[in-house]
């Protein structure tokens, strides 16, 4: 999938041919290391969360399902019926995702939950043998992400991360226009975010439904009353949970900041910023944010919702803006611009899900790697970890470490509720 034609290019694949040599995965691999079928056999997924985005998953991969899991009874009911209508197999279901975990029959698992729960279940479905589709944001910490790469190449299974903008080929274009330097050096890079789309007004905490198992929902997360108001959907706009605006659209428009301007392993250097919060509390995480990220090779990207909702890259020969189904640039030449052998060309997927499904069968990297899913929701973190701290973040993206801020450094991981830890790889 690599298109091997320029230096940038040669370097990322040498890079992935490294890390898939150290698995031992260059070209197929023998089932017993897979853990999944053959390329001529059907590949069997269990989905771990059946919200929103869980559902939508499961519509773009009804055929390979096999298992599903949710501790919301009723949300678990309508996806085993759905499946069943559709496809006339009958599913078979879990509240415990580590039951489905220990099932032979299931190659690999779709992750669609709250982010506070994605660090867990990859590790352990890695540990189980299983490949993993983990949505975006990957984490819900910096020192999960490291640990889910960890997991991922230790037990030798492929992780793509949800950030599905980067099997879209307006948002591929636009990262190697600017990678090839057809907008001349970049300077400024500006990412809109969405407002929070929380529905007010607040209520009072009371008793769970009977159909959600509220313990384990909130499982590493620290034991709390049930708010209606704080699960499912809403999670996102909750410290416990989750990042808000930042961490659930900034890990597709950060992403793709990071793919153009070849950060995939690395990060910025410095970020600071400042926040409002909702007047009322009605959730916890900013209501509007201005971050200002500054890159070692000297670009700055400045990331909050009073930018145009996508990202603009502004070059010293004129600016580029992408967002999903749009792209354009003030110049429309430069969007007519050739490619040569010389030039960087960038990974090509034309289908999230397909991808990942396809390096399960190849034993290639997919297209957002857990190492590229982990880089990007870092960009989100330190975006948090500054308007929380209300300092400037000094970041080493080598090292992965705050500088000169214990308090910050401290952040960057965070305890969970006993019996739950994070595993130590």
């Amino acid at each position: 999938m690599l298109h091997v034609t320029a230096e940038g290019t040669r370097r990322d694949f040498l890079r992935q041919s490294a890390i898939l040599g150290g698995l031992g995965v260059l070209g197929t691999w023998p089932r017993s290391l897979r853990g999944a079928a053959a390329p001529s056999e059907k590949i069997r997924l269990g989905f771990i969360g059946l919200g929103g985005q869980g559902n939508s998953n499961l519509g773009a991969l009804m055929k390979y399902a096999v298992a599903l899991c949710d501790v919301d009874t009723k949300r678990l009911g309508a996806a085993q019926a759905r499946v069943l209508d559709k496809t006339k197999t009958r599913c078979a279901t879990y509240s415990d995702y580590r039951k489905l975990l220990e099932s032979k029959d299931v190659d690999a698992v779709v992750v669609s939950t709250p982010d506070h729960w994605h660090a867990l279940i990859t590790i352990d479905a890695c540990q189980a043998g299983k490949h993993v589709y983990c949505e975006k944001p990957l984490t819900l910490t910096i020192a999960e992400g490291r640990a889910m790469v960890k997991a991922a190449r230790k037990h030798k299974c492929i992780v793509q991360t949800g950030s599905q903008q980067r099997s879209d080929s307006k948002f591929r274009l636009a990262c190697e226009l600017v990678r090839n330097g057809k907008l001349g050096k970049i300077k400024t890079v500006k990412v809109g975010l969405a407002g929070v789309n929380f529905k007010g007004p607040a209520v009072p905490n009371s008793d769970p439904p009977a159909e959600l198992d509220y313990d384990f929902w909130l499982g590493p997360a620290p034991k709390v009353p049930y708010n209606p108001k704080h699960v499912h959907y809403n999670f996102r706009f909750f410290w416990d949970y989750s990042g808000g605006q930042q961490t659930n659209w900034g890990a597709h428009h950060l992403d793709i900041t990071q793919w153009a301007l070849g950060m995939d392993e690395s990060g910025p250097i410095e970020v600071e910023g400042k926040a409002r919060y909702n007047a009322n509390k009605w959730y916890e995480v900013p209501e509007w944010t201005h971050l200002v990220y500054k890159y070692a090779n000297g670009v700055v990207v400045h990331c909050g919702q009073d930018f145009k909702m996508g990202a603009t890259f502004e070059g010293e020969k004129g600016t580029l803006h992408v967002n999903r189904g749009k792209l354009e640039a003030s110049d429309p030449d430069l969007l007519k611009q050739k490619f040569t052998d010389q030039d960087t060309r960038l990974y090509v997927s034309s289908n999230h899900h397909n991808n990942w499904l396809d390096c399960i069968r190849t034993g290639k990297l997919p297209i957002c790697d857990v190492e590229i899913g982990h880089r990007s929701a870092t960009v989100c973190h330190l975006g948090n970890l500054a308007v929380r701290t209300g300092r400037k973040i000094t970041w080493d993206p080598a090292r992965e470490e705050v500088v000169g801020d214990s308090e910050a450094a401290k952040m960057v991981s965070r305890p969970y509720r006993a019996p739950w830890k994070l595993p130590s790889l």
